[in-house]
């Protein structure tokens, strides 16, 4: 029965985690999502400045941090419950944000050693707001439902 619970509540977790890793490598550098990005917005918008073009490959990024830790947010906060009955919902929530804090923080450190990658304490804070945005919605979904 552990196993199963390990796999149904942890294993997506840890998957995500993995994604969010993954997406810290050099294959991802701005300098690479921009050379995606870039003929996408001409195609649509072919008269788009260059600056423009930079402001919103960078919102583009950022988003992703937000849309990652916000996934993260919401199988941490699952996986803590693990199907429980009980209503410790404050206690799940604030776990799951002092795990995304931590890896938001290790995510920026393993990109200190990508070479194409740099650290951000301000990106730290931006998941971090991801996985509480996570929690903000949860709280507004189940208010609406029991309405």
């Amino acid at each position: 029965m552990a196993k199963n619970k390990f796999l149904k509540y942890w294993l997506p977790v840890l998957l995500c985690v993995g994604f969010i890793y993954w997406m810290s490598t050099a294959l991802f550098a701005a300098h690479n999502t921009y050379l995606v990005l870039e003929p996408i917005l001409r195609f649509f918008m072919p008269s788009i400045s260059h600056r423009r073009l930079v402001m919103i490959h960078s919102l583009a990024r950022k988003a992703a941090h937000i849309t990652e830790y916000f996934a993260a947010g919401l199988l941490l906060f699952r996986a803590f419950r693990g199907g429980s009955s009980e209503r410790r919902y404050l206690s799940w929530a604030l776990s799951s944000i002092v795990v995304i804090a931590l890896l938001a923080a290790s995510d920026e450190y393993h990109q200190t050693a990508v070479a194409t990658r740099t650290a951000s304490i301000v990106d730290v804070g931006i998941d971090t707001v991801g996985g509480m945005l996570e929690k903000c919605a949860s709280i507004l979904w189940n208010y609406c439902r029991k309405k």
